[in-house]
Formats: C-alpha cells, sequence, structure tokens
C-alpha cells in the first residue's frame, strides 16, 4: 500500500478533530510530515504530544512534494489563497490542497463520531 503524505493547517476544532483522527490510522498508509497552527488550541499541543514539530506555513508549503494532501482546516479564506499561490510560486503540481469539505467526507467514511460544526464557517473554495 502507497503511504499518503499528509499535512494539516488549522488545528482548531475541526482541525483538531482531524488530526487525532488520522493519527489513530498512521502506519495504515497514512503519514502525517507537518502540521501549522498559530494560535494556542488543543490541537496545537496534541500535535506536540504526538512528537509532531508545529511549522509555519511556509515551512510546510516547502517541503514541495514531500507532501500528497494538503489540508486546509483553517475555514480562512485568505490562508486558502495564500496556500495556492504559494503552492503554484514554487511549481508544486503535486500536493492536493483539500478543504474542509473533503476532511468532512474522509471523517464520515473513518468513524462514526460526529465531526464538530461551526455555523458560519465556508468550507469549500
Amino acid at each position: 500500500m502507497e503511504t499518503q503524505k499528509i499535512a494539516i493547517i488549522g488545528l482548531g476544532r475541526i482541525g483538531s478533530a482531524f488530526l487525532r483522527n488520522l493519527l489513530a490510522r498512521s502506519g495504515h498508509g497514512v503519514e502525517l510530515v507537518g502540521v501549522a497552527e498559530t494560535g494556542d488550541t488543543p490541537g496545537r499541543q496534541q500535535a506536540v504530544d504526538a512528537g509532531l514539530n508545529i511549522a509555519s506555513l511556509d515551512e510546510i508549503v516547502a517541503l514541495g512534494s514531500g507532501i500528497d494532501i494538503l489540508f486546509d482546516l483553517t475555514g480562512i479564506p485568505a490562508v486558502r489563497r495564500e496556500i495556492r499561490e504559494k503552492l503554484m510560486a514554487q511549481g508544486n503540481h503535486h500536493t492536493v490542497v483539500a478543504s474542509e469539505t473533503i476532511a468532512r467526507l474522509i471523517w464520515s467514511l473513518t468513524t462514526d463520531d460526529e465531526l464538530p460544526v461551526i455555523a458560519g464557517r465556508s468550507t469549500g473554495y
């Protein structure tokens, strides 16, 4: 089985829950290669406790084709644009940027638990 190298940007309520789910599946075709979170969130602490390095967005993007899927779970349109612009500037045509919508689909396929819902939040691109 080919391992998918994953990064998560944003470890708030959605990102924290998604991180927990991915960590439980580590070694089953999923490798978490990076996370980015600027705030002091429980997800950030969860990542540190799991031995993950908290990186900046620039450090995550610099991993280039070392990331297969980058989950943008910030819910911030400006961050979405910044990620895409930085990947394009780097000439990265490998990394797929997945939104919260895709994270919710994966979540529903891998657990019966409810992923948190944040009212009024845009989840698409």
